[in-house]
């Protein structure tokens, strides 16, 4: 019987969503090199970290995993939403508040990395899908990087969007704030949502930036 939740399925889900994030990933990585703003800078970058995690989805789908690259996927995941805030700070244009994020932002990370370091998370992997219950430091810090970020995030779209009223900025504001959500759903109650929303919220991009 097909199931959503299983192996094939998830793997499959994982190829095409890692597919559509590259070659978004290439064109978006054009684009800045053509117009030079730093908001697609950002966003470039945050599609890279986005097309990496999304890889080692792939790999823990076939039980492919260690505690090294568990802990890379959750450092992924959170810059992630990192480094999608700075591309809408950038947008936003205020520079004193994006150099405040900054300051922020790499504090958040630093203290991310440590917890890492100093907590060991063990597998998190059941069944092939990425979800478990992390050690209560990992969470807190992630939650210092994720939370924040997602929070500027929206109220950064619906200040941009009240400003220019563009419908491809439109969606790509919604792709963005749906795979900053994604990135913290490795622990949601529906595990595979995180892979639901992973696919739409590369679609909303790819809508936007066509």
């Amino acid at each position: 019987m097909f199931s959503v939740t299983s192996q094939g399925f998830v793997t499959f889900s994982t190829i095409v969503i890692f597919l559509l994030s590259a070659g978004l990933t290439f064109f978006i990585v054009k684009k800045y090199i053509a117009k030079k703003q730093l908001n697609l800078l950002f966003w470039s970058a945050g599609l890279i970290v986005f097309t990496v995690a999304v890889f080692l989805e792939i790999l823990m789908a076939d039980k492919i995993y260690s505690r090294f690259l568990i802990d890379f996927y959750l450092f992924l995941v959170a810059v992630l939403v990192q480094f999608l805030a700075l591309g809408s700070f950038a947008l936003f244009g205020n520079k004193k508040f994006l150099n405040y994020y900054y300051i922020y932002s790499t504090l958040a990370t630093v203290f991310l990395v440590v917890t890492l370091i100093v907590s060991p998370v063990g597998n998190i992997i059941n069944s092939h899908i990425v979800y478990g219950v992390l050690p209560l430091s990992v969470t807190i810090s992630s939650s210092f990087v994720t939370f924040p970020a997602a929070t500027f995030i929206i109220l950064i779209a619906a200040i941009s969007y009240k400003k220019f009223h563009s419908n491809k900025l439109l969606s790509i504001i919604a792709g963005v704030i749906i795979v900053a959500i994604a990135g913290t759903l490795y622990i949601a109650a529906i595990p595979v949502f995180l892979y639901y929303a992973e696919f739409i919220g590369i679609l909303l991009l790819w809508l936007g930036f066509m």
